[in-house]
């Protein structure tokens, strides 16, 4: 049997971490048994979908990398199939029209509240053959009366449910249009879907999916039923914890490679390890290795994470994703080094690709301003003199190179008697415009020597400056 599996979100939102992380299991473990993955977007709500979070769900899937080998496919492209399939249904017997008023259905279940019972659809029209004309009607279907339903959970063990705790089901509204269960199913039937791998919150669904698959005489998919993520607090992940939107986390700076290596070990596990490349993710991963207990997410290792993806990924790799939070600040990263080299030197300072753009603007532009406090503290009038014999010998270098640089600096503190940092201090604020910078060395190599001459002279004035003020 070649595996299927799908991940169908519904686009009434953004793609948040929870649909992302069980698309991302379901994406492994296709890719695990060589088999195919189908993203289907279930956008039967008319009214609560908008082509936006079409869109954003798109735009995190692609970005995360979990391509999909069919699809998208759109539900509400599939009405035609779903009104054969319903029309199949009645035609054999196995679904009925439904011609109770909402309000009477209301009435009934809050009678069986009262007394108690389980709120149902007492099964009023299920044989009757008395159809009022031009009245409105839904078609359920004909949920068996007896026998139960055996679901046997990758990580969840045997679910069994009694048919006697499950009504007829609408299948279709009153106005024709399909409902979300008897889609799925007819989706999963068609599209071969041999393991569905979604969030628990659907297993009160799977008994009567599986009830209609049977009587369509289609194959019962696996199930793999996933516990919920929680936020650090206990309670369900939610905005207050902070970012829950995949493209939110992309906005603040994490890689891809961390969020799935994140995302992967919330609620799946691999002895002590705690990362994997992808390649690793798909050689290793099992549905039947995900723990059944809810998963607290915590930032913390996230941040751990990214750090370790900056540090390790090669720095073109790293460059692709870096170069957007670049772009978002209005910097030219063709105007300087290669951003390769940037992030080669600042990814060992920075826990964020954003925040690793904010702090390297300098190798590409003007700063606007002095840092204030770095300016006070190291631009003084004490400086000038410095400042001065180590622009000569650095205008004086023919090989412009983090040695001779180095070199450069070293001679001009030795002729002036002084430490190193009262060369190099005055000399970082002056070209970073900030108290902060990797070694000097190798920052101003990746500079112009004509721009480090020029910004020596942007100290100077401000030193000249404040003498005078």
């Amino acid at each position: 049997m070649s595996v299927v599996t799908r991940f169908a979100p519904s686009p009434t939102g953004y793609l948040h971490v929870g649909g992302a992380r069980t698309a991302l299991y379901s994406w492994l473990y296709a890719k695990s048994q060589g088999g195919k993955f189908v993203l289907r977007v279930e956008d039967t709500d008319i009214e609560r979908s908008t082509e936006e979070a079409k869109q954003a769900i798109l735009e995190g899937m692609a970005w995360l990398g979990l391509d999909a080998d069919v699809g998208p496919v759109y539900q509400t492209e599939r009405f035609d199939r779903y009104k054969e399939v319903i029309d199949k249904l009645l035609a054999e017997g196995k679904a009925y029209k439904c011609f109770m008023p909402a309000d009477e259905l209301d009435s009934i279940r809050e009678a069986q509240k009262e007394k108690g019972e389980k709120p149902r659809y007492p099964g009023t029209w299920r044989d009757r053959t008395d159809h009022p004309e031009g009245k409105p009607f839904v078609i359920r279907f004909k949920n068996p009366l007896e026998g139960e339903v055996v679901i046997k959970d990758h990580v969840r063990g045997e679910i069994t449910i009694s048919n006697t705790e499950l009504d007829d089901l609408i299948i279709a509204r009153s106005d024709g249009t399909p409902t979300y269960n008897f889609c799925v199913v007819v989706d999963d039937w068609d599209m071969g879907i041999t393991h569905v791998v979604r969030g628990e919150d659907h297993i009160n669904n799977t008994p009567r999916q599986i009830n209609i698959l049977k009587a369509l005489g289609a194959p019962i998919p696996e199930y793999a039923h996933v516990s919920m993520i929680l936020g650090d607090d206990g309670k369900k992940l939610s905005k207050r914890h902070g970012a829950v939107s995949v493209m939110q986390y992309r906005d603040d700076g994490y890689l891809p490679q961390a969020l799935l290596n994140y995302l992967v070990r919330l609620g799946w596990s691999h002895g002590d390890q705690e990362v994997f490349s992808v390649e690793e993710m798909i050689e290793l991963f099992s549905l039947d290795a995900i723990g059944q207990s809810a998963s607290a997410f915590n930032t913390e290792k996230l941040v751990w994470l990214n750090q370790h993806y900056m540090k390790s990924l090669p720095a073109s790799e790293v460059a692709e994703h870096a170069k957007w939070h670049f772009d978002q600040l209005g910097i030219d990263t063709t105007k300087g080094p290669a951003l390769e080299q940037v992030i080669e030197i600042q990814a060992e300072r920075v826990k964020t690709l954003k925040e690793m753009a904010e702090i390297s603007g300098y190798f590409y532009q003007e700063y606007e301003a002095f840092d204030e406090k770095a300016a006070k503290k190291h631009l003084r009038p004490v400086a000038k003199d410095a400042l001065v014999a180590v622009k000569e010998a650095l205008l004086a270098i023919d090989d412009w190179s983090a040695p001779a640089i180095q070199s450069a600096i070293n001679e001009t503190a030795d002729k002036l008697g002084v430490g190193m940092g009262k060369v190099g201090m005055p000399l970082r604020v002056a070209v970073s415009g900030g108290g902060n910078s990797p070694s000097l060395d190798i920052t101003l190599a990746l500079l112009e020597q004509t721009k480090v001459g020029e910004r020596i002279d942007k100290a100077l004035n401000f030193i000249a400056n404040r003498e005078n003020s």
